[in-house]
């Protein structure tokens, strides 16, 4: 019985050395190499085939990015102009939104234009940036829609917010502006 298992840890042992060893001679072909070795391309890294020549720049041409919604209205002039007439797209303010809002605002708009909306946060008081009106200057057409079009593309001094916050955020800081602005006028 020992002998017999001698023998089968032999042929064992023997077999698996030669599963293991590989013809060097014999070509292996591959099908698809690039399956099995796929091309790592940095953002911004020259790309021959690629239109614009670098791997940014994606999506193509007549498709939208993931997470991209469009905004219709142009930044000029006349986009401004008809955005103060452009639908509010929140279905309702309620307090929880309203609270949200207070929450945005607070975060990003409140060091510049006030918790209160009057143009005096805290950089304006520190005199770091000067010339924020109030959103109760009558001399100034604020509407739900050209909020969300100035915080979508910025105006003067004040930046774009549009990479800070998505779609429903920007509409929920705009209504919460004109909910600070019937406050002011009070």
């Amino acid at each position: 019985m020992n002998d017999m298992k001698k023998i089968l840890g032999l042929l064992f042992s023997a077999l698996l050395l030669v599963s293991c060893h590989t013809d060097k001679t014999k070509r292996n072909y591959e099908y698809f190499p690039d399956m099995y070795y796929a091309v790592g391309y940095e953002t911004y890294q020259a790309v021959p085939f690629l239109p614009n020549g670098t791997a940014a720049g994606i999506p193509a041409d007549h498709t939208i990015a993931r997470g991209h919604i469009p905004y219709e209205l142009a930044n000029t002039v006349d986009g401004k102009i008809a955005s103060r007439t452009q639908p509010n797209r929140m279905a309702e303010f309620d307090d929880k939104a309203a609270a949200s809002g207070k929450a945005l605002y607070d975060a990003y708009c409140a060091t510049c234009h006030g918790t209160k909306g009057d143009g005096q946060g805290t950089l304006v008081q520190r005199e770091k940036i000067l010339g924020v009106p109030s959103y109760a200057d009558a001399a100034r057409d604020i509407t739900v829609g050209s909020t969300y079009h100035v915080i979508y593309y910025g105006i003067n001094a004040m930046g774009s917010y549009a990479s800070q916050l998505n779609e429903n955020e920007r509409w929920l800081v705009a209504n919460y502006v004109m909910q600070l602005k019937q406050e002011l006028t009070k």
